[in-house]
């Protein structure tokens, strides 16, 4: 039987992401958290020589509070310090758009939502996203977007989560691709943040539901309800972690090793990253890179933890006990 997994409120409110302290959860996936500087001995494995200079979780709680706040240019400065210290993560770019598109900075936007796009392809806010920039900049190849996203409502149907928003944003590109007669009222030039990123109430209780529906089995559900919760925290090592494990759990090793490897990058000491990339790697018979892993733990873990125990577990099964 599958371990079951803890949840821990996250968010409770963006002002403790904000203070500057390392506020990761500490609970999660067998106990998730913990910051602090990396240290000299870290094995070779592990993403990056130090970590980065920015906490990218941080930088985007003080992102979105400037969007939200229509103070673009610190939202471009923030966003920008969030894809600095994690350019392989969406959510950084996505809040980048749209930081660039407050602006007027229709190119920079456009740019940053096709980064976005490289990583996240079937994602429907950053279609809407590209598809505003490029429409404001008379680019006629704004239409594909709409046509994808008409295509992604169509297939979504009128019951689905994100039916709603799919003809919202549909409707907000086509109306910035429309020129509005003279004295009519101008198309809006953002797309709701509202919609784009929620709030922390709203993604700490995407997060616990992620977690039951991990524990239940349900992976596809719960990667949609990470999603939410990402939409609203950033790269955050704890969600970044659960998208990982959910990831290996349906069996898609390449992208659970990227999330880990994105949290590791984040917070070098992060527990539940390094215990389930130690597991990932006796899954895939690399005993030696799990037993670095297990290295890792007994260091983070001084008097012993659950987490190390468990991948000794693995790593002397020669993977998956439960399969063997």
């Amino acid at each position: 039987m599958q371990r079951a997994l803890k949840s821990t409120l996250i968010g409770g409110c963006l002002a403790i992401l904000m203070s500057g302290g390392g506020a990761f959860a500490t609970g999660g996936a067998g106990g998730m958290g913990g910051g602090g500087a990396r240290p000299a001995d870290m094995d070779r494995d592990l993403p990056g020589a130090t970590g980065p200079r920015y906490d990218p979780a941080v930088e985007y709680a003080k992102a979105i509070a400037a969007l939200k706040a229509q103070q673009y240019k610190a939202a471009v400065k923030a966003a920008e310090h969030v894809t600095d210290a994690a350019p392989k993560n969406p959510g950084g770019w996505q809040v980048l758009g749209a930081a660039k598109a407050g602006s007027n900075d229709w190119k920079g936007s456009r740019r940053a939502y096709e980064r976005a796009l490289k990583l996240s392809p079937d994602d429907f806010k950053l279609h809407a996203g590209l598809g505003l920039a490029l429409a404001n900049l008379k680019d006629p190849k704004a239409q594909a977007q709409v046509d994808w996203l008409n295509a992604k409502s169509q297939a979504c149907g009128d019951t689905c989560a994100d039916a709603a928003n799919l003809k919202a944003v549909s409707s907000a590109v086509q109306s910035a691709m429309s020129p509005a007669p003279e004295a009519a009222p101008k198309p809006s030039a953002m797309l709701d943040q509202s919609m784009l990123f929620g709030g922390a109430k709203a993604g700490d209780a995407a997060y616990v539901e992620a977690v039951s529906l991990i524990n239940e089995r349900r992976y596809d559900e719960a990667l949609a309800e990470l999603s939410k919760a990402a939409d609203t925290f950033g790269p955050h090592p704890d969600i970044l972690t659960y998208q990982g494990y959910t990831w290996r759990k349906k069996g898609d090793y390449a992208k659970a090793e990227g999330y880990y490897k994105q949290a590791l990058a984040i917070d070098p000491k992060h527990i539940g990253a390094t215990e389930y990339y130690g597991e990932l790697k006796a899954a895939r018979g690399d005993i030696g890179g799990a037993r670095l892993m297990l290295a890792r733990l007994d260091k983070l873990c001084a008097y012993g933890c659950a987490d190390a125990e468990e991948l000794r577990r693995w790593i002397d099964a020669g993977g998956d006990p439960q399969t063997k």
